[in-house]
């Protein structure tokens, strides 16, 4: 029978076929792929013919389709709906996959060819889009190592198939530290909690197969216990699970795996001339090198860290009025910042939370999408690999724009957090692509017949990965790598956190925060508390995430530790944190950083690219509308349509004639004017 990963898709605009694929596909099915894309490589590396850029660079480009297609579908349930095989496969499919990008990257006969195209650029009549191509393809084959010889080529192949293991391991190690520990409850342990808490936990109880309500270590649960449950011992207890995934010892401790990350990263910068991982890591970002990351870190750290400590303060006179005496500790946090916020703000949560329908908020970020660039939403009837995805035609003045795919409720076999994937590109050449784009989160499941409601967090969270799919639906570039989401890591979070602001815009809020029960929509007075308590404990958010960033960025820039943990304790205790603050992301589950390259040295990425969003919104409100549609069209024009077809900071000047500053930043935190 015909391997339906291999075979012609015909589902919409080149879905996939879901509903044919079983696990034992996907290995004969790769095996295939890489073998077709090894032909495809060695034919263009061994071409008689003089290289050019269509026999070369471009023939490469367009190669490894069939790889492409059977890796899309594999990444995607294995991220969002893994089982025992699947994980299996993805300890398999790591080092083949590294040593397939390894031997490629070696290839001195390919890399000669573009060498010598590089050499002779300006001569080539070119125009933009190629010139882009043939950039950064010579970049990349130098960067991977293609110019070492001998016992270093060996020695890089080596690093990046050990890495690829070792990321996969620290990813699964965190899933099973995620997926294992629960905690049941009696019903006394459900007093003081709201209904939509408790509802989640007996959804979580269901699920675990016990008999009672459970706290699980699915965010969109344990954070909201911890904001409301008042027995403080069992928010240590959870807190304590919470803080300890990927360092319980045992066949899941993910500390030693992260040391030898950091050893083999140095060591690969090392191999490639650069002093450390931070200076290669940074070459091609906007921020270029390491002093301006920790530049920026710094002035915002601060800052927060002096607000964070005021707040603390406030925190611990109110747990200590309640008669527990002693410091304020980390599972304390949340519990008391609740309470405060509902004192200062008279903002409860759980009265907020029933206004926050997901499928309200779905509409909302549709809604906002169809003004600003004039898309239309329609929902598909497609077979896709969960039954709680759903899928939508996205079409503009009747044309195609992209397929999307909505992914939004917790589940045991899928990893936390929330991300943006494509599963397949926009591209003009060889032939038209429609982007094909997935938006996955981890929402607390309603019980059987009740209404998915959303924290206001998690409303963001929406918004925020909607902006991602934004700027992959609305690419519009010639090449499949310059494609969407494919430009520096501190700069893609631009259009994702940009779109956040939508979520605050009164008239969005007043449209779409209906009651479910009863349909009407948000009282102002409730409207007006929620966007003045906007920045609410800004000083905790800040110091948890950019103690985070710090860390990444002082693990990479210099030696590397030989022993992590006290390393991160070693920079913690040196910028003054907060004790009853901890990292957002402690090494042990710093899956950003640790799960692989993407955001290594690079964490700082969301606050470089916030400096930037705070300052692009305001140019909607310098032209006295969110949705004014002259700045909606350059925002288009010069950021979403571009992708990576030219450098970052080219087009957000072309997009804002300048480069902003970290005023529009602070004050958008609220943290402009702390002493």
């Amino acid at each position: 029978m015909t391997n339906p990963l291999l075979s012609d898709w015909n589902g919409p605009h080149g879905l996939a076929p879901f509903d044919q694929v079983s696990d034992a596909d996907f290995a004969p099915a790769l095996e295939i792929a890489l073998a077709e894309h090894k032909a495809e490589v060695d034919a263009i590396a061994a071409n008689p013919e003089p290289p050019t850029f269509a026999n070369t660079v471009e023939a490469l480009e367009f190669s490894g389709k069939a790889l492409d297609k059977v890796l899309s579908v594999f990444f995607t349930v294995a991220g969002a709906d893994s089982n025992p095989k699947r994980e299996e496969l993805q300890r398999e499919f790591s080092p083949k996959l590294a040593a397939h990008s390894a031997e490629i990257s070696a290839n001195k006969q390919l890399f000669q060819r573009i060498a010598d195209l590089w050499a002779r650029k300006d001569t080539l009549g070119l125009d933009a889009d190629q010139a882009r191509i043939l950039f950064l393809s010579h970049r990349g084959f130098v960067r991977s190592g293609a110019a070492l010889d001998g016992a270093e080529a060996d020695r890089m192949k080596a690093i990046k198939g050990r890495l690829a293991t070792l990321g996969t391991s620290f990813t699964q190690n965190l899933l099973a530290d995620e997926r294992d520990w629960f905690m049941e409850l009696t019903e006394a342990d459900l007093e003081g909690l709201p209904g939509f808490v408790v509802d989640a936990a007996r959804a979580a109880g269901e699920e675990k197969g016990v008999d009672g309500p459970a706290v699980t270590l699915s965010r969109s649960l344990i954070t909201p216990f911890l904001q409301f449950s008042p027995r403080r011992d069992l928010r240590e207890k959870a807190f304590a699970a919470w803080a300890a995934r990927g360092a319980n010892g045992g066949a899941t401790d993910n500390r030693e795996i992260a040391r030898e990350i950091l050893a083999l990263r140095d060591e690969r910068a090392k191999l490639l001339g650069y002093a450390n991982f931070a200076e290669y890591k940074l070459e091609t970002e906007m921020a270029h090198e390491p002093g301006k990351v920790r530049e920026l870190l710094l002035a915002v750290w601060q800052p927060a860290r002096a607000q964070a400590l005021a707040d603390q303060a406030v925190l611990e006179e109110m747990m200590h009025a309640d008669g527990v005496n002693g410091a304020l500790e980390p599972w304390d946090w949340r519990y008391y910042a609740e309470k405060r916020r509902k004192a200062e703000h008279d903002l409860d949560e759980a009265a907020l939370k029933p206004y926050l329908q997901l499928d309200r908020m779905v509409e909302a970020a549709f809604d906002c999408a169809s003004r600003l660039f004039g898309l239309a939403f329609t929902p598909l009837d497609v077979p896709l690999y969960h039954p709680d995805c759903r899928a939508w035609e996205v079409t503009r003045d009747g044309e195609t724009v992209a397929l999307f795919i909505g992914d939004y409720f917790a589940r045991g076999s899928k990893r936390s957090g929330a991300w943006c994937s494509a599963m397949q590109q926009q591209a003009r050449r060889p032939e038209v692509q429609v982007p094909i784009v997935i938006n996955v989160c981890n929402f607390a499941k309603p019980p059987k017949g009740q209404v998915a409601l959303l924290s206001y967090d998690d409303a963001r969270t929406l918004f925020h990965e909607f902006g991602h799919a934004l700027h992959q639906m609305l690419s519009d570039v010639t090449y499949e790598t310059v494609s969407g989401t494919s430009v520096a890591r501190d700069f893609v979070e631009l259009p994702s956190q940009l779109y956040e602001h939508w979520l605050e815009v009164p008239e969005v809020l007043e449209t779409f925060a209906t009651h479910a029960e009863t349909g009407e929509p948000m009282p102002r007075a409730m409207l007006e508390k929620v966007l003045t308590a906007a920045n609410f404990d800004q000083g905790f958010q800040t110091v948890e995430y950019v103690s985070s960033a710090l860390v990444d960025l002082e693990f990479h820039d210099g030696a590397p530790p030989a022993d992590p943990m006290a390393r991160q304790a070693e920079i913690l205790e040196g910028l003054g944190m907060p004790k009853a603050i901890i990292m957002r992301h402690g090494t042990p589950h710093f899956a950003h950083v640790f799960s692989g390259d993407g955001y290594s040295s690079g964490y700082y990425s969301y606050m470089w690219s916030e400096v930037m969003d705070a300052d692009a919104f305001e140019a909607f409100e310098e032209a006295g509308s969110a949705f004014d549609p002259e700045v909606a069209g350059k925002l288009e024009e010069f950021i979403l349509s571009k992708g990576g077809s030219e450098e970052a900071d080219v087009l957000y000047k072309k997009f804002r004639g300048r480069m902003p500053g970290v005023e529009a930043l602070l004050k958008g935190r609220g943290l402009d004017k702390v002493a």
